[in-house]
């Protein structure tokens, strides 16, 4: 079939556009939210319902915690929904007018899945423009993210890159300033942020790569007094969307 997705928020995304011959397994026997993730299935009218024992669920899921329901989207001519915003970086410029302002989010090596979910949900909800992510190195938007971004990976616009500072040279050249998120950066509340930013957020051990490091225009950092060295990438990187967001609107 195509992509399968678990968890009952991504889901629920999935199903508004669902294709025909997309199929919704649930459990028999399963409580009262499977039986709403059912009735939406059959709203959608495109989606074939089977009920199925729980292991057959454990198999599609590949041993994933589907709380009673794993969606199978048809995949064809057309995309997927967690495919519909897959962009092209220079495409993504060349729809922005000369006065546009945007919100530009680099993930320079992010490798774990539940953190790039966290973060897609956060983009989602900040109207981030473009989320970058590398080929290589890097999470893939796979069930699991999905499931983790609440069903947010199917609308933020996402562009997967062979050259991560290739790209960021481009939207420099187009307008945009680049702000890296680093320890040792410039305290958030000194920043002013313009109305085209990219915003780049390095891997969860190293940080941003040298090379990536040596093309921001600042380095910028969350200023805290705990007893750990460092905020959560997916926690920093909402702070640091939630700040860009609030000075380009105010």
């Amino acid at each position: 079939m195509g992509e399968k997705i678990i968890g009952f928020h991504a889901i629920e995304e999935g199903l508004k556009a669902a294709r025909r011959g997309s199929v919704l397994y649930l459990e028999r026997g399963a409580g009262r939210r499977v039986q709403r993730i059912e009735h939406l299935a059959q709203a959608n009218g495109k989606v074939v319902i089977k009920k199925v024992p729980k292991a057959d669920l454990d198999r599609l899921s590949s041993g994933g915690d589907h709380r009673g329901a794993v969606l199978d989207l048809v995949s064809g001519t057309q995309e997927s929904p967690s495919r519909l915003k897959r962009l092209d970086v220079k495409e993504f410029v060349r729809h922005l007018g000369d006065d546009d302002g945007a919100l530009v989010l680099v993930l320079d090596e992010i490798t774990d899945v539940q953190n790039l979910g966290a973060i897609l949900r956060s983009a989602d909800q900040f109207s981030v423009s473009l989320v970058i992510l590398p080929e290589r190195r890097s999470a893939q938007i796979n069930a699991t993210v999905i499931k983790v971004s609440s069903g947010a990976a199917h609308y933020v616009p996402i562009a997967r890159v062979v050259n991560l500072n290739r790209e960021i040279e481009y939207l420099k050249e187009a307008g945009f300033w680049v702000y890296g998120a680093s320890i040792g950066g410039e305290p958030l509340f000194k920043t002013t942020f313009p109305p085209r930013t990219v915003l780049v957020m390095g891997s969860e051990g190293k940080g941003i790569s040298q090379m990536t490091e040596k093309l921001c225009d600042h380095l910028i950092a969350i200023p805290t007094s705990g007893h750990i060295d460092s905020l959560n990438v997916s926690v920093a990187t909402g702070i640091l969307l939630y700040e860009v967001r609030r000075q380009q609107m105010g």
